[in-house]
């Protein structure tokens, strides 16, 4: 029993640390001999604002405990995204998955998330704030959350670019975007 208190001590420590967001509830039904039996699934986006973000999907016959299950499924399998500065993406890219795909562009100081539902919900558990997507395609939140998870896989900043060439930083970036080239290196 003490043990028991102490796993769920800890998760109570571990939780502010991610926020969440609910993006999609589904009532689900299934037909048996006696009638229907009716169920929840729930659609899930943790993050801790600072650059890392993971979905889950959980499925029970209660809400909070289909968002439970998503939840922890989300924390499961989160992914790390480089940020420029902070608050947007170092460069534009498409994401697809199925039949949804997205596009996401960088965008200017001051511009804010312009994005559809799902998408914004997926921006702001990441932590940017400035950035220009669309939805093409696919309306389904699942498959539009798949989406810009995958384009964000693709997302690479300056310094993995140099790692990567065995250069500097510098010498990967533009001369005029200098300001930027110091950033990446602190």
């Amino acid at each position: 029993m003490a043990r028991e208190d102490n796993r769920r001590g800890r998760d109570r420590d571990e939780t502010p640390e991610f926020a969440d967001r609910l993006v999609a509830i589904n009532r689900v039904s299934k037909t048996v001999k006696g009638g229907k039996r009716f169920g929840f699934a729930a659609l899930v986006v943790v993050g801790d604002q600072k650059g890392r973000v993971g979905f889950g999907k959980g499925k029970a016959k209660e809400v909070p405990e289909a968002i439970r299950k998503a939840t922890e499924q989300a924390k499961r399998q989160m992914i790390r995204v480089p940020l420029r500065e902070g608050r947007t993406l170092h460069h534009d890219m498409e994401g697809r998955h199925g039949a949804g795909k997205v596009v996401m562009r960088t965008a200017p100081e001051g511009t804010g998330i312009i994005a559809g539902g799902p998408m914004r919900a997926v921006f702001e558990m990441l932590g940017i704030k400035d950035v220009v997507s669309k939805s093409i395609g696919s309306q389904n939140p699942y498959n539009m959350i798949r989406a810009t998870i995958d384009g964000l896989t693709k997302e690479t900043s300056p310094r993995m670019v140099a790692q990567r060439r065995g250069k500097k930083v510098a010498d990967i970036l533009k001369k005029d975007d200098a300001p930027a080239a110091e950033a990446a290196e602190a």
